[in-house]
This record gives C-alpha cells, sequence and structure tokens, in this order.
C-alpha cells in the first residue's frame, strides 16, 4: 500500500513505480553528501528504502529516502528540492508528509545527518543528540571514487 499527499499542482508518493532513479542519480551525484555515486549504488538504494518522491505532473523535483525497520528505528537522508523549486515550502510540506506515513508512527528513534538544513528538521523536533559520544560511525568517503575508477 502506497501513500500519496496532493498540494495544488504537487504530490508527494511513496510508489516505488513513480521515482525516476536517473534523475535522483544526477542530483545526488552532484550533492555534497554523495558525490561522484555511482548510478548502480543509487538504484539499489531505492530498493532497499521508503522513498517520497516529490513530483510536478510526472516529473521529480525531490525526494526523502528512509533506511527503515518501520518499527523501532528510521534514518532519513537523501532529501531534496531541485534549485528551480526550492522558495515554496516543498521540504517543510515533504517532512510533514515523512511524519504522517504510517509506518513511521511510534518509532523509538529517528535520525539525519545535516549540514546546512537544521532550521527545518528541527520544526519536526530533531535535535542535537543528548550524548554524541555515543554515536559512533565507520565512513568511508572515498568509496564512490575508488568504484568509478578503471
Amino acid at each position: 500500500m502506497h501513500s500519496e499527499w496532493q498540494q495544488n499542482a504537487f504530490t508527494v508518493s511513496t510508489d516505488p513505480a513513480r521515482l525516476d532513479a536517473a534523475a535522483i542519480h544526477r542530483f545526488l551525484a552532484a550533492s555534497y553528501w554523495a558525490a561522484e555515486i555511482p548510478y548502480g549504488v543509487v538504484a539499489r538504494s531505492l530498493q532497499q528504502s521508503l522513498c517520497f518522491g516529490v513530483y510536478h505532473g510526472r516529473e521529480q523535483i525531490g525526494l526523502a529516502r528512509l533506511i527503515t525497520d518501520r518499527a523501532t528505528y528510521a534514518y532519513l537522508c537523501d532529501v531534496y528540492i531541485l534549485e528551480a523549486w526550492r522558495g515554496r515550502g516543498l521540504a517543510k510540506w515533504l517532512m510533514a508528509c515523512v511524519h504522517a506515513h504510517p509506518d513511521l508512527q511510534g518509532l523509538r528513534r529517528f535520525n539525519l545527518v545535516t549540514r546546512d538544513a537544521h532550521p527545518l528538521y528541527r520544526q519536526f523536533g530533531f535535535v542535537t543528540p543528548d550524548r554524541p559520544e555515543g554515536y559512533m560511525e565507520k565512513l568511508d568517503r572515498d568509496v564512490y571514487k575508488r568504484a568509478a575508477a578503471p
């Protein structure tokens, strides 16, 4: 069962059949957080996640991707609205749709990492971790560069 929300000429949908993997790849490969990501990695990540596509008609203009077990935990990532469509409140509406999704209710933990969108996420209850010293990560910043090398 897929969820869908309408606002004027815009739609947010969780239907994976509507996702434009090529458009998503173009955006992510040029982003600061996924620069040079291979197309195959994007395609696989979309298949394994709960994705919220933002559409103007048939054109995909945004995305929010969640890695989640739909019971206890969700990690929000790859959130964007194409530059030409920014300034219309679409990111805020997208986040409201994410928070309204029935599979994301009652989660114990809902995480994200951002460099520059703190004001948006604070509106939805996200805060700096209470005990950041408890968070750990294993990060390979060059994994996409190595994948693209001959």
